[in-house]
């Protein structure tokens, strides 16, 4: 069993207008947090892992292999893996992200010393 408390995880700032906290995670699952600041745009990119995203507050917009929405607090989604995409933040926003399997870049994260 993983417990992580909510005092407990470290924040790491990938890119400007992102903040990122690893939460539980298993070899099959990973739980994400991320604090995106209005303006926010990432990179577009894809990876292996496949994607559940729940917006807690605020708003995103998404862009998922050519289709654009927008999506509000209390919406989620899914990105399977291996598909192009993108977000970017129309408001201060607060997501999770579910990932299987287990993101080994995000989670060498708790081990390197910052």
């Amino acid at each position: 069993m993983t417990l992580v408390k909510t005092e407990s995880p470290k924040t790491f700032t990938p890119e400007p207008g992102m903040r990122r906290q690893v939460l539980a995670n298993t070899d099959q699952l990973m739980l994400i947090r991320h604090y995106f600041d209005k303006g926010w745009v990432g990179a577009r990119h894809s990876h292996p892992h496949h994607q559940l995203v729940y917006v807690i507050s605020g708003a995103i917009r998404v862009e998922v292999d050519g289709n654009t929405f927008d999506a509000h607090a209390g919406d989620s989604f899914i990105v399977d893996g291996n598909v192009p995409h993108q977000a970017s933040a129309l408001e201060p926003s607060e997501v999770l992200d579910v990932f299987t399997p287990t993101r080994e870049d995000y989670r060498e994260l708790l081990t390197t010393k910052m």
